[in-house]
């Protein structure tokens, strides 16, 4: 035979399948998805070249190309690459720490329920009233780096201190609270503002800016909207708009 085809070879050519389609993923979410098109063809070619045709002056030049745009290309998606590697390490979840911990968690179901319901009732008031609101709540990802932009409040969380610090003559109702382990830490935070041309036009800065967040890490994202009142969550990159109370409470008590 001319070559030999093993289980490795099939499993070689699945994971570089997987991969690529993963980047795939990534680059057309990240709308950059030409360039990853561009780098493909331009792969098959410097292979072709280099591999089929043996050119070794042309299969040189490419080969330099090849070393000096590695370092180009990370620069140029130093943000989608840093995204990359943390969705794949959140997916690393270790089963039996969750188990060991799993009585610790039930202990606490009571306090997260009491926390999440502060925040649904602080949402449906300023919902009713048409105040505006944009709270991130802290998961995995810490957002140490979003903290430094406001003002440090490092308080319980409560609904009426929620609906103080979004009051429209407040000085920190423009900027984003923060929430992160059962507390408030910040507020009138500096969030990154989305650029995804899919947001309805209708949705103000406070959304762009919870689609921001959620895009960049895995944090959760409500808004209150001061046009129309309506409560929205982003998660993921992705909202859930025209939430009723019984709603928002099912989403973060699933999610949190």
């Amino acid at each position: 035979m001319f070559f030999e085809f093993g289980i490795k070879d099939i499993i070689d050519i699945l994971l570089v399948a997987l991969m690529l389609y993963y980047i795939y993923r990534l680059m057309k979410e990240s709308r950059s998805l030409n360039v990853f098109i561009g780098i493909m063809m331009f792969v098959v070619i410097w292979l072709f070249v280099s591999q089929i045709l043996e050119m070794r002056l042309l299969g040189s030049i490419m080969n330099k190309l090849v070393s000096v745009g590695v370092i180009g290309l990370i620069i140029l998606f130093q943000e989608d690459i840093r995204k990359f590697l943390y969705n794949l390490g959140a997916h690393q979840r270790v089963k039996f720490i969750m188990n060991f911990f799993a009585a610790e968690k039930s202990d606490s179901k009571e306090k997260d329920k009491e926390t999440i319901m502060q925040i649904v009732l602080a949402c449906l008031s300023m919902s009713k009233r048409k105040v505006g609101a944009l709270i991130v709540l802290e998961r995995q990802a810490p957002l140490d780096d979003i903290v430094s932009t406001g003002d440090v409040i490092d308080a319980n969380i409560n609904q009426r201190l929620i609906e103080n610090i979004f009051f429209k003559n407040s000085p920190l109702h423009d900027g984003a609270m923060v929430i992160s382990g059962k507390r408030i830490k910040a507020a009138g935070c500096i969030l990154p503002v989305s650029h995804n041309t899919d947001i309805p036009k209708d949705l103000g800065l406070r959304h762009r800016a919870a689609m921001g967040i959620s895009q960049e890490c895995d944090a959760i994202a409500v808004v209150v909207s001061e046009e129309t009142g309506g409560i929205s969550v982003a998660i993921k990159g992705n909202f859930q708009l025209r939430l009723s109370a019984e709603k928002l409470e099912s989403i973060l008590t699933e999610q949190l």
